[in-house]
């Protein structure tokens, strides 16, 4: 049980050169990218594998995204996606983003992605108890 706190995981990121534009800076949608990390990363913390979920014929597509660009990420800086999940309603979840460079605290991007529960033919169904559990 997650005592009234939404649960969280850090995920470290390296720029790489092949998410960079012309400009020398990230290209936008790199950012989703790194969301996915963070999102996985944190179920993984909950001892659960999107690989698993899907094998016991869970899926979570994603619904909504945002993504609040505040400065630019550049190639080779260390940064930290800072991920938090919350349950919307009994099929869906909400994961929250913050990437942060650590050299300088700085928050480089929020953003939110939304997801719906499918089963294993695509309609919607309940979140696994055990992540509905989790999740609350």
């Amino acid at each position: 049980m997650n005592a009234g706190r939404s649960p969280q995981a850090q995920s470290r990121v390296r720029v790489r050169y092949a998410e960079t534009d012309k400009m020398g800076v990230v290209y936008y949608a790199n950012y989703f990218v790194w969301f996915e990390i963070g999102r996985t990363d944190l179920l993984r913390a909950s001892g659960w594998s999107y690989r698993e979920m899907e094998i016991e014929g869970f899926a979570l597509p994603v619904i909504e995204a945002h993504c609040a660009y505040r400065e630019s990420a550049k190639y080779d800086d260390d940064l930290e996606v800072r991920t938090t999940g919350a349950m919307l309603s009994p099929v869906r979840v909400q994961f929250t983003y913050e990437v942060v460079r650590l050299a300088d605290a700085a928050t480089l991007a929020t953003g939110t992605t939304v997801h719906a529960t499918l089963d294993r033919v695509g309609r919607p169904c309940r979140l696994p108890d055990r992540v509905r559990t989790w999740l609350t």
